[in-house]
């Protein structure tokens, strides 16, 4: 049996000629994200039958349902976050493969140049692509599993003189993130959180991680009590117990932690869940090949819609059972 190289060195990626190459035009980049949602031949996105006329006169509505109470048309756009967007597919495509390839993030603004649209189209795009990764449940982690929490947004002192809040420094005006890594599996899930304390941490916890997974954190107060536990006492400078340690999300936050510095410069806290979905999904994909990872995040936009008026009229969002969590 072959065994893999260290590290990411097994996958195959994709250059930008071979991009070029591979989406020559925005037909082979419809057929390419059409066999990737539809691997079996297509179905109408309303009443699932497989019943479908392909390809139609219409210009752009290129299927049409024959099932008999449905007989709708549709495109290759229809019950995804592509749905309504006048992007072309071509451009879906390569910014696609641009945001699986940058670890950082792509900022709108590199977007907008890159696929030439305007930033409040490429801004639009981009967060519909961090819409494939929307959590919907997902499966419990079964450990050992590292949980962790981190602050998120702008240093006080260099803020503008009217944005500065003077109260002290720290987590002052920041977002805490609550992540958890599955050290098993390599999978990492994080969200942001209104409050640190027991019933937000531990419901997080008891959410995310099965009952008999043994679990992983630092000493903060709001953990204790928590089944299956140990901590590392970072407040006395210690970092590593044995197996107790939070290393592996705590990578997780320098990552992410270097877009918002290096790429974005600022995530608003109205979006920021969307951000953090960004970078623990490709996460959760580094270690497939780059035609795979973007094979992923088609599939990620289906049954998704993400309208620009909703997107920048939301409130930060509420999670069913745990109401302090945006």
């Amino acid at each position: 049996m072959s065994q893999k190289a260290p590290g990411k060195a097994h996958r195959a990626g994709l250059s930008l000629i071979e991009i070029t190459r591979m989406f020559p035009d925005n037909e082979t980049a419809e057929r390419w994200i059409a066999d990737t949602r539809w691997p079996d031949g297509p179905r109408c996105p309303y009443c699932d039958s497989d019943k479908v006329q392909h390809p139609t006169a219409h210009k752009t509505m290129t299927h049409r349902c024959q099932s008999k109470g449905c007989r709708k048309p549709f495109s290759t756009k229809t019950g995804t976050v592509m749905e309504g967007s006048k992007v072309t597919y071509q451009e879906w495509a390569i910014a696609v493969y641009l945001y699986v390839t940058n670890l950082k993030g792509v900022s709108s603004m590199k977007l907008r140049r890159d696929i030439k649209r305007t930033q409040k189209t490429a801004w639009h795009l981009a967060h519909r692509l961090r819409e494939a990764w929307k959590d919907d449940g997902g499966i419990a982690f079964s450990g050992p599993v590292e949980v962790d929490e981190t602050y998120m947004g702008g240093k006080e002192r260099n803020k503008h003189g009217n944005k500065k809040l003077n109260k002290g420094r720290g987590a002052v005006g920041k977002v805490a993130v609550i992540g958890a890594k599955d050290r098993d599996t390599n999978q990492v899930t994080a969200r942001p959180i209104k409050r640190t304390d027991a019933d937000t941490l531990q419901g997080f916890v008891l959410g995310q991680v099965s009952k008999d997974a043994k679990v992983y954190t630092d000493d903060h107060g709001g953990y204790h009590g928590l089944p299956n536990h140990e901590t590392v006492k970072h407040s006395v400078g210690e970092y590593v117990d044995g197996m107790a340690h939070t290393q592996g999300i705590e990578s997780f936050w320098s990552l992410l932690k270097r877009g918002y510095h290096g790429t974005y410069h600022r995530m608003s806290h109205k979006h920021l869940d969307r951000y953090v979905n960004e970078f623990a999904g490709r996460h959760n994909i580094r270690n497939e090949d780059t035609a795979a990872q973007m094979a992923a995040v088609v599939r990620g936009m289906v049954g998704k819609r993400l309208r620009y008026d909703d997107l920048v009229g939301q409130e930060p969002k509420q999670v069913v059972g745990y109401s302090d969590i945006f």
